[in-house]
């Protein structure tokens, strides 16, 4: 029979071999970024697990994660393995400074559509001085990236915003409330369909609107790369079959909300461009520009009335 001492000297021997038998996290990210081939998406993943910044993780690198964490981190990698979007595995994403909850209730926000709030907040200045109170109107809000970003970076701004979709409008209540309180007091969200969510007592008070609208055509959408077409709502990025029929709706009926020279600012495929503007100005706009994105693409119509 062991003696109590034999028994703990050989339980802190095995402990001790189950420590040094633990990958590190080098090990880890190393494997994660091979079934990956992405080494960038397996730091990610590392990060969320372990609940740490980049710069953290990376010091602790040649540490030994505990059990829990090495189950979170493999359970992601299996998840982005499937096919899942990192946004979607990780379940946040950044977007001009904010971190906001993203999952299959609404579409993830893109990089294009941060020019989108840039070119907003560019059209909500030349209109209102900084000191006076904004009305702008966010169709379609899907995450609430574009509602939230501009009360967080304008503080002069009150943003109604809308979507038909329940399930996303949930997604942009739980963005809301992660903005400073006094930045969320100036977001209205409301269900319905465009202006229809609208009440009828701004009308011609409305000094920006602005919306990233579904803007694909029906026939594109099984060309998409499955991780698009299989995770992110359809009706977000499907419009009907020219592509351009919630560009076009937007369009048609901002003149009776505006107020005089109020501008919409609608996210475009770069092939849309020539079109979008017609339409605008077979709508009555005055003055219609086209902004490019960082790759110099047509991305954001300006249309003012």
């Amino acid at each position: 029979m062991s003696s109590p001492m034999r028994s703990s000297l050989m339980n802190e021997h095995n402990s001790s071999a189950r420590r040094a038998e633990a990958p590190t996290w080098r090990a880890l990210v190393r494997a994660a970024a091979t079934a990956l081939d992405n080494v960038n998406e397996a730091l990610i993943l590392a990060e969320e697990a372990a609940d740490v910044p980049r710069a953290s993780l990376v010091l602790a690198f040649d540490s030994c994660p505990g059990t829990k964490v090495r189950a979170r981190f493999r359970a992601l990698t299996d998840a982005r393995r499937r096919g899942a979007p990192l946004q979607h595995v990780v379940g946040h994403w950044g977007f001009r400074g904010l971190d906001l909850i993203v999952d299959g209730r609404a579409l993830v926000p893109r990089p294009e559509t941060e020019l989108t709030v840039e070119v907003a907040l560019a059209a909500l200045g030349t209109l209102r001085s900084p000191a006076e109170q904004a009305l702008g109107v966010d169709l379609g809000t899907g995450s609430g990236a574009i509602a939230c970003s501009l009360v967080a970076e304008l503080a002069t701004v009150r943003v109604v915003a809308t979507d038909c979709s329940s399930g996303a409008l949930e997604v942009a209540a739980s963005n809301r409330a992660r903005l400073d309180p006094a930045d969320a007091s100036r977001v209205e969200l409301r269900l319905g369909d465009w202006y229809g969510a609208l009440d009828p007592v701004i009308a011609g008070h409305v000094d920006l609107v602005v919306a990233n609208p579904p803007y694909l055509a029906a026939s594109e959408w099984y060309g998409l790369d499955p991780v698009v077409r299989d995770f992110d709502p359809a009706q977000a990025l499907v419009a009907g079959p020219s592509g351009r029929e919630a560009i076009e709706e937007i369009l048609r009926g901002a003149p009776a909300w505006l107020s005089p020279g109020a501008a919409v600012v609608v996210e475009i495929a770069p092939h849309q461009a020539r079109e979008a503007a017609a339409f605008a100005s077979g709508c009555g706009a005055r003055r219609i520009d086209v902004r490019r994105d960082l790759a110099g693409r047509d991305r954001v119509i300006v249309a003012r009335w």
